[in-house]
C-alpha cells in the first residue's frame, strides 16, 4: 500500500516541482539600466541602491542590469530587455525614436542647464578660453571626445566646435579618438596619451574635487553653454506588466526622493542632484535636430 502510494504521488510532486519552477522562471522584475558613462563601480553601487529603495515603494522586484556600452543600452530598451533607462540626452531620443509609447518620466535638477567641459594637459600653456570662438585653439591636438553617443562627451562638444569652424579632421592625425566614457577621458588627457578632450562637466567637478592625482596635469579650457541631457525613460506598457497605476508610481517615487530619508539623501548624492523634476520629450527636440544633423540619429 505505501509502495503504491508513494508511485501515485511521485508524478505529482515532480509536476510540483517544475510548476515552482516554472513560476520562479515566470516571476516578473522591473528590468532598470544605464549608460555607462563612468566607472563601473561607480554605477553598480548607485544603481543597486536605487534598485532596494524602488522595490520597497513600488512592491515589486527590481533588478539593475549593467550594459557594455551607449548603444547597448539603447538596444537593450528597444528590444524591452530593459524596462527603465538613465540615458543620456542623445542616447534617451535614439531609444525613444525605436521604441513605441515609451515616456520620458523624470530628469535631474542639474539637466535642464547641463554643461560640457574641454580639458587640457598643462603641458599646454593655452589660456583658458572666454569665448566659444576660442575654441579654434584646440585645432592640431590630439583630441579625443567620450563615448561616440555621449550627449555631453561627443553631441553637443562637437556641435560647438562645428559653430567656430572647427571640424574633427583639424585635429591632430584629422581625427579625434573616442574614450568610451568620461573618466577614461580624464585619464587619458592627464597622462597625455590625448593632449585634450571633452566630457561632462558634473564628473569633472567631482574628480577635480576628490581625485587630485587623476587630474593634477589638467586645465580646464573651455566651459560650454548649457543644454538638456540626462533622463529617465521607461517603456509604455508597465501598467500592463505589472498593475494599473504603475508608471505613475514610479515616477512619484522618482520624484519625490529628497534628502531627509538618509537612503533617499544618499542616492540623490550619487546622481550629483539634490532632486528629481519632471520632463518631457518636447525638451529634447533641440537634441534630435542635432543628432539629425551630425548624423547620430537617421
Amino acid at each position: 500500500m505505501n509502495k503504491s502510494i508513494k508511485y501515485f504521488y511521485l508524478p505529482v510532486l515532480i509536476f510540483l516541482f517544475f510548476l515552482k519552477g516554472s513560476i520562479k522562471a515566470e516571476e516578473k522584475f522591473l528590468k532598470i539600466g544605464a549608460i555607462p558613462d563612468q566607472n563601473q563601480e561607480i554605477l553598480d553601487r548607485r544603481f543597486n541602491l536605487l534598485s532596494k529603495e524602488l522595490s520597497k515603494h513600488l512592491n515589486v522586484k527590481v533588478k539593475y542590469i549593467p550594459v557594455v556600452n551607449y548603444i547597448a543600452a539603447v538596444t537593450g530598451f528597444k528590444t524591452k530587455d530593459l524596462d527603465l533607462v538613465w540615458f543620456g540626452g542623445l542616447t534617451g531620443v535614439q531609444a525613444r525614436l525605436q521604441t513605441n509609447n515609451a515616456i520620458v518620466l523624470a530628469q535631474r535638477d542639474i539637466d535642464k542647464k547641463f554643461k560640457s567641459i574641454f580639458i587640457i594637459n598643462n603641458k599646454f600653456e593655452l589660456k583658458p578660453a572666454n569665448k566659444i570662438s576660442d575654441l579654434k585653439y584646440l585645432k592640431g591636438l590630439r583630441f579625443t571626445f567620450g563615448s561616440e553617443n555621449s550627449t555631453s562627451g561627443r553631441l553637443m562638444p562637437e556641435y560647438f566646435l562645428n559653430k567656430v569652424g572647427v571640424k574633427t579632421n583639424d585635429f591632430k592625425g584629422k581625427k579625434a579618438g573616442f574614450s568610451g566614457s568620461h573618466d577614461t577621458t580624464i585619464a587619458l588627457v592627464n597622462s597625455g596619451a590625448y593632449e585634450a578632450g571633452v566630457l561632462n562637466k558634473q564628473i569633472w567637478d567631482r574628480n577635480s574635487a576628490n581625485n587630485l592625482k587623476l587630474t593634477r596635469n589638467i586645465n580646464v579650457f573651455f566651459i560650454s553653454p548649457e543644454y538638456v541631457d540626462y533622463h529617465w525613460l521607461s517603456q509604455g506598457d508597465l501598467d500592463e506588466k505589472f498593475y494599473k497605476g504603475f508608471t505613475n508610481k514610479l515616477k512619484e517615487t522618482i520624484l519625490n526622493l529628497n534628502n531627509k530619508d538618509p537612503n533617499q539623501k544618499k542616492i540623490l548624492e550619487m546622481f550629483n542632484a539634490k532632486k528629481f523634476i519632471d520632463a518631457n520629450e518636447e525638451q529634447y527636440k533641440m537634441i534630435e535636430d542635432i543628432g539629425r544633423k551630425l548624423k547620430k540619429i537617421k
